[in-house]
């Protein structure tokens, strides 16, 4: 890959795979070392790409994995989260900053479903492919989470 191709490259995706790390992971430190990783593992493959679009799928697929391996290791596993200060995006509206938490708090797989199909408009079959499960078990992430979104969302408005 020559530095040109590949800086295009990192323009068109660096963005995407942090969002995608970012609500996975739910920590900019990782989210970053995801986004570093994906795109040093692009530099150096060695396989050209039919499109764009397999190109797309196979760092968001890059980009899955890095986020798994982070939540898999002991490291992880045996250390607590710091409660200094909570790291949260700044949005226009209290509504979407609401629902920006509640997306968050929901579990990873749910908030990677989420993201995937709705942010970055992936169709199902390649949110499946991507997160290495059935299209009919993303779809039932996709209602779970919507479901949860909405009950939680309701009780957040009636406070």
């Amino acid at each position: 890959m020559t530095d040109a191709v590949f800086e295009a490259a990192v323009q068109r995706y660096a963005d995407m795979v942090f969002r995608l790390a970012y609500s996975y992971l739910k920590s900019r430190a990782d989210a970053e070392d995801v986004m570093q990783e994906t795109l040093l593992k692009l530099y150096t493959e060695r396989t050209d790409f039919d499109t764009p679009e397999h190109q797309r799928y196979w760092v968001v697929r890059v980009a899955v994995n890095e986020c798994k391996k982070i939540l898999r290791s002991p490291w992880r596993r045996r250390t607590g989260p710091l409660e200094e200060v909570p790291e949260t995006a700044v949005f226009d509206t209290p509504a979407q900053t609401e629902l920006f938490r509640q997306v968050m708090a929901l579990p990873p797989k749910y908030r990677a479903a989420i993201y995937l199909h709705y942010y970055e408009g992936c169709p199902v079959r390649e949110v499946a492919a991507a997160m290495n499960a059935n299209p009919s078990t993303v779809q039932t992430w996709l209602m779970r989470a919507r479901g949860q979104l909405k009950t939680k969302l309701k009780e957040a408005e009636s406070l």
